[in-house]
């Protein structure tokens, strides 16, 4: 249960997924909370779990690729590696004027594009209530005297203004430096934000760290087999940090059962999203081994350093049955996260994953095993369709969203500007 496995083509092709996979959390999950709470109180956990989770991973970030810098370059490099800012999906393209100021429009906002047909109301609940503290929280992981402004933003006057939004990146030497959020030091606190994941080896093909300048678009098929493992552990732990900011904000709107409700069905919809693609990305089958496959790369259940989930198959054909053992010793556990709240009668998240490989691996069980709770996928009468769940989450455009390949990045340039322009 190890990225460590995949060959160097395999991770590239990888890590733009899970970084999509990091930003469709929340169309999972948010429409399950604007049903219970209103769109109101659904802003607000929004922001509460980001900036609980950014703070932790982006510092994480930083240190894996050695980002030591505090200007806007080094926020920016951070930017492009950030489960809330997936390449394309979001498509940031940076300005650098000197160490300090900077600019970014989105040239494409898969965001804005889900939510825009919801009206005015939920456009300025993600792009101003929401935005607001939340680019706040992820720049000051590099310098707490970063402040990210709007040039200007949705809802969008003239209809189809393009960029989408455009930022000002200030850092001011004399300026007051930002508190870092309550959240975010309360996760800090968890075994995730403290979790050790394998050490990037120099030497190998390829970049080994995000030193130098910024590049324009992050070509991940340039980086070393070492690097990309590196990378794809810290973006399956965002997910995990990500995850527990939502139910530390939800568990303060409503009791314990209709927390944990909440929390099940937003694995539950994530979990068979991303399955899904995962499986069409990297071109699998639907048989055992290939659902093997999906369980060991989803970020659900990883970085195996976290979680400790181990996979195996058994049997052939109409037979064979996948094995997935989750101790739950781990740390996943422990920190009271998504895979505390597996238990026998609670696999939907499972069954989702399995059926979104192949409708027929429907016959999911769980029984324990000394600490462990073992989870057994068998062939079993195929699903009519999808969890309901899982179709939530697939109205966005993430869902069918087709990465491109743009070519060899190229370092962004440092642009001087006169005092007053």
């Amino acid at each position: 249960m190890s990225y460590a496995a995949l060959d160097r083509t395999t991770l590239a092709k990888l890590v733009p997924e899970l970084l999509l996979s990091g930003q469709l959390i929340d169309r999972s999950g948010m429409a399950h909370c604007i049903a219970a709470f209103g769109r109101e109180t659904m802003a607000q956990i929004a922001i509460e779990e980001w900036m609980a989770a950014s703070p932790v991973y982006t510092k994480r970030m930083r240190a894996a690729l050695q980002i030591d810098g505090d200007g806007v370059a080094d926020m920016f490099k951070c930017l492009q590696l950030d489960i809330g800012a997936p390449p394309q999906f979001m498509d940031f393209r940076y300005t650098i004027y000197d160490e300090y100021h900077g600019e970014f429009v989105l040239n494409h906002c898969g965001a804005l594009m889900d939510v825009e047909p919801m009206g005015d109301d939920y456009v300025t609940s993600m792009c101003h209530d929401i935005e607001d503290p939340t680019f706040d929280a992820t720049a000051i992981a590099t310098n707490r005297r970063a402040r990210i402004r709007p040039i200007h933003r949705p809802p969008r006057r003239p209809e189809g203004q393009h960029p989408h939004c455009a930022w000002t990146v200030t850092i001011e030497p004399d300026r007051d430096e930002l508190p870092l959020p309550p959240e975010s030091i309360i996760m800090s606190g968890t075994r995730a934000a403290q979790a050790e994941l394998s050490t990037i080896e120099p030497g190998g093909d390829g970049h080994d760290d995000y030193l130098g300048p910024v590049w324009e678009d992050l070509k991940f098929e340039d980086w070393s087999h070492s690097a990309l493992v590196r990378i794809a552990e810290e973006v399956a732990l965002q997910h995990q940090l990500l995850a527990l900011g939502f139910l530390m904000s939800v568990r303060g709107k409503t009791d314990e059962d209709g927390a944990i409700e909440i929390f099940r069905k937003q694995l539950t919809g994530i979990s068979g999203l991303t399955a899904d693609r995962l499986r069409q990305s990297l071109g699998l089958d639907r048989g055992a081994e290939d659902l093997a496959t999906v369980l060991r790369l989803h970020p659900i259940l990883g970085p195996v350093q976290y979680t400790g989930v181990q996979v195996e198959t058994a049997g052939s054909g109409d037979e064979a049955i996948v094995r997935v053992r989750l101790p739950r010793s781990s740390d996943a556990v422990a920190d009271d996260g998504w895979l505390a709240h597996l238990d026998p009668d609670h696999l939907e998240p499972v069954l989702a994953m399995a059926t979104a490989v192949e409708l027929s691996w429907s016959a999911v069980s769980g029984y324990a095993d000394g600490d462990d709770l073992v989870i057994e996928i068998s062939h079993g009468t195929p699903l009519e369709k999808e969890l309901g769940e899982v179709a939530i989450a697939r109205f966005s455009g993430g869902a069918t969203f087709e990465f491109e390949d743009r070519g060899r990045g190229i370092p962004l340039s440092i642009t001087p500007v006169t005092a007053g322009t």
